[in-house]
């Protein structure tokens, strides 16, 4: 039998997906689950935006296009970022890419040899480490300590540097803490890495949402304008509601983006030009629904995050932004893995256990606000039953 090569045989996938297929076992079983544990949007793509896909359609954009994206897509994404992070950035650093997933991808494989090393928050977004063992280099964690609010220290990422480090990855507000760093600390991350000529990847996926005022959006571009040594991963699936729409942007050094645009035309030849317009329409177009989407999220969290400080064993200190809640769970007695299984399989709740993120999940599991208030009180209350049930067990 042919055997599959050692870099295949190293890949997982994304935990969140085996939790989702299990709980749709359940139900199928008859047993009603509430979902929390994929960050996908319960809201419908805003209606503007899907019908500048469909016009796009019929009239006839279903051909080939430019790798590296469509003209007036690139040039929208231009004013977009000068508007929200004060610079211009010439066309040739931007790249259109099929979600922001695979800006991960390229990045790595463009910028990292095999053996070398990317740094990367622990806990974290799982496609980091997947990427990295899918292009033969070495993933060195660091740990994100709830005592400092989930934020990556620079003094932390300082240890873990090293003559093999080619990547750092940056990512806030975070995936899975909710987590959003200070100006100060991603000014001194991005210090180390032009002190020591390492590239940093900074995954702003959740730039759109940042729910405390006295933390605004912050990103290291600001400082070398994506010129020298910045990459911004960007995308349009939460803050748009597109998840399935596979539509991201990359913004980094002209010189890396081309090769990273040449990558990606050997692999999927180029984004659907329909999907761009309808990208064109999200960054240009009204954004009265895509506030009240980000009102509503905020409102979600704070539903969740008292109801999960109710529960007895669990505390959760707040999230300033991204779609998520981080509880701490290690007074239940429970590890992650156990209270997630006992949270989908007593309580009827789906979530993730915070070593679905790595290493320093472990004690934390990880709720995505996403489903209704309803829901999201309907969850707090099963799990609070199910506790006072085990609780009582071990009495």
């Amino acid at each position: 039998m042919t055997t599959l090569s050692m870099i295949a045989s190293q890949i997982d996938g994304q935990p969140m997906f085996k939790i989702l297929d299990e709980a749709l076992r359940l139900e199928r079983e008859g047993k009603e689950i509430l979902h929390f544990e994929l960050g996908e949007p319960d809201f419908d793509t805003p209606r503007n935006i899907v019908d500048s896909a469909i016009k796009s359609l019929r009239d006839g954009e279903t051909h080939y296009t430019s790798s590296m994206g469509l003209y007036d897509f690139r040039l929208a994404a231009q004013q977009a970022t000068s508007f929200s992070r004060h610079f211009t950035p010439d066309i040739e650093q931007i790249l259109v890419t099929p979600g922001a997933n695979s800006i991960i991808y390229l990045a790595i494989k463009c910028l990292v040899n095999p053996e070398e090393e990317v740094i990367i928050p622990n806990p974290g977004f799982p496609t980091y480490y997947t990427a990295i063992k899918a292009c033969g280099a070495v993933a060195v964690p660091v740990e994100l300590k709830e005592e400092n609010g989930f934020r990556l220290q620079p003094k932390d990422l300082q240890k873990c540097i090293t003559p093999k480090t080619r990547l750092i990855i940056l990512n806030t507000p975070s995936n899975p803490t909710g987590s959003v760093m200070f100006p100060h600390e991603i000014e001194e991350v991005a210090y180390i890495a032009k002190k020591h000529n390492i590239f940093l990847l900074s995954d702003e996926i959740y730039s759109r949402l940042i729910f405390d005022e006295n933390k605004p959006f912050f990103s290291p571009s600001f400082l070398d304008h994506c010129k020298d040594r910045t990459i911004i991963l960007n995308g349009f699936s939460k803050g748009f509601a597109m998840t399935g729409w596979r539509l991201g942007v990359a913004i980094g050094p002209a010189q890396v983006i081309e090769k990273m645009g040449l990558l990606l035309s050997t692999i999927i030849s180029c984004v659907p030009p329909f999907i761009q317009r309808a990208g064109i329409d999200a960054i240009k177009g009204d954004q009265q629904e895509i506030q009240s989407m980000k009102n509503e999220y905020a409102m979600r969290k704070k539903v969740l995050v008292d109801g999960l400080n109710s529960l007895p064993g669990v505390s959760c200190i707040e999230p300033d932004g991204a779609i998520y809640a981080f509880p701490n769970i290690t007074k239940t007695g429970m590890s992650s893995d156990e209270f997630a299984n006992f949270a989908l399989h007593k309580a009827g709740v789906a979530l993730l256990a915070g070593t679905s993120f790595g290493s320093a999940g472990e004690g934390f599991v990880r709720m995505c606000y996403v489903n209704n208030t309803h829901n999201i009180n309907k969850a707090i209350a099963n799990i609070k039953q199910a506790l006072g049930e085990y609780y009582e067990k071990r009495s």
